[in-house]
């Protein structure tokens, strides 16, 4: 790894263009830098564009500071666009990091990222707890995880249905569909929560099965591909999922195959953002800076500099910004990507539509957030959801960066 540069300093701002900067070097650039290529690439201002691009190249860098990553991670987007390289970049990018999975790497970082922020925590404390008040006194439960969590939400709820006192602990199933990418590694980690299970008493049975690529997406969910039984009672869990449906009508149709199971509940955690038909480019653009902004300055206060679980992490955004912002799908490279995420209240037009009506999360399950988020540092806050959406959001500095909601079919 390089060095981390130095902080560049009042002299290299002066050298700027002084529309864009001020001479102090503590005022942040990124954004400001940032939209003018936004907007010159959007006017078709090629001449501009390469100026700033190359202004953008001298300043950014992946080991600096908040700012100085934040530009690098929105740099290679911008040249994707420019270059109209989008799809074969995210192919590619994609390719390398699914080589370099393994059960190791993705455990260490899980836990890390848990250690750090309340990020992915939110989400499966609010999820157990739905499913919890569900399921209570179910004698066989099966549950359909559809997610990337790599199963670090299930420890915590085999021990809370372990430690049941009114009746035994139910026999659960856990079916995971998974990514054919991560398919190898689910193997390994269904064996250790198995083990696990055993340890705690429960009588658990892990499969995992790979999910088609979208927009077949929904075929995830036939009953004869999940080996439904009868007794049991279904529960569905989708965390970070619903935007690997495609987008549009396929995202309808993994829903409606989601109500077609009869569960007792769904929940639901996706990240608070509009990617999915934003509009014009400096829309989609100006969304993508709100939230990796407020991302970034997460994981600036969450971890040390040079901290390689960040390091990480921030590599999962270039790819990601690359996936919203240059990937129009129409070249021949065009790729099917699970990057357009919708907000909360997006999310439940379309649960209603689908045949959906709220479950709602119980007091014990929001006094249990509230004690989740008093475990990190300041900066993290519950905020109800209200108006056309229902939930919780999870918020960084009163910036709504997770939701989360629990469904029943009507």
């Amino acid at each position: 790894m390089q060095n981390p540069p130095a902080p560049f300093t009042s002299a290299l701002h002066l050298a700027l263009d002084p529309d864009l900067f001020s001479a102090d070097p503590i005022r942040p650039w990124a954004a400001d830098l940032l939209r003018n290529c936004a907007r010159a690439f959007s006017e078709r201002d090629s001449a501009n564009l390469q100026r700033l691009l190359w202004m953008l190249n001298e300043l950014a860098s992946p080991y600096g500071d908040r700012e100085q990553r934040l530009a690098y991670a929105f740099l290679q987007a911008l040249f994707c666009c420019a270059t109209a390289s989008g799809d074969r970049c995210y192919t590619t990018s994609l390719a390398v990091a699914e080589r370099a999975i393994s059960f190791a790497s993705t455990r260490r970082l899980a836990l890390k990222f848990q250690e750090a922020a309340p990020w992915t925590t939110f989400g499966h404390v609010a999820a157990n707890g739905a499913l919890l008040h569900a399921l209570d006194a179910v004698p066989a439960i099966h549950i359909v995880d559809v997610s990337d969590t790599f199963c670090t939400q299930w420890p915590t709820l085999l021990e809370a249905l372990a430690s049941r006192a009114d009746t035994d602990a139910p026999r659960v199933r856990l079916t995971v569909v998974a990514s054919a990418a991560s398919a190898g590694v689910m193997s390994e980690i269904g064996v250790r929560i198995e083990k696990f299970a055993r340890l705690m008493g429960v009588s658990l049975e892990f499969r995992a099965v790979v999910a088609p690529a979208s927009p077949r997406f929904a075929d995830a969910l036939r009953p004869e591909e999940l080996e439904l039984r009868d007794g049991e009672t279904v529960a569905v869990n989708c965390v970070s999922a619903l935007r690997r449906a495609g987008t549009g009508g396929s995202r309808d149709a993994f829903l409606r195959a989601a109500a077609a199971l009869e569960p007792r509940v769904v929940t639901v955690v996706e990240e608070e953002a509009n990617f999915a038909g934003v509009g014009e480019f400096a829309e989609s653009f100006e969304e993508c800076l709100r939230f990796y902004g407020a991302y970034f300055d997460m994981l600036e206060e969450s971890f040390p500099a040079t901290s390689n679980e960040r390091l990480a992490l921030e590599r999962e955004s270039f790819r990601s910004l690359v996936g919203v912002l240059a990937c129009d799908g129409r070249g021949p490279d065009r790729v099917d990507h699970g990057e357009r995420r919708e907000r909360g209240r997006q999310w439940c037009r379309r649960l209603e539509r689908c045949g959906f009506q709220t479950f709602g999360f119980s007091d014990d399950v929001v006094d249990d957030l509230k004690a989740l988020l008093r475990r990190y540092r300041p900066g993290w806050s519950l905020l109800p959801a209200e108006g056309e959406a229902s939930g919780m959001y999870l918020t960084w500095k009163e910036e709504p960066v997770v939701w989360s909601c629990a469904w029943k079919p009507k």
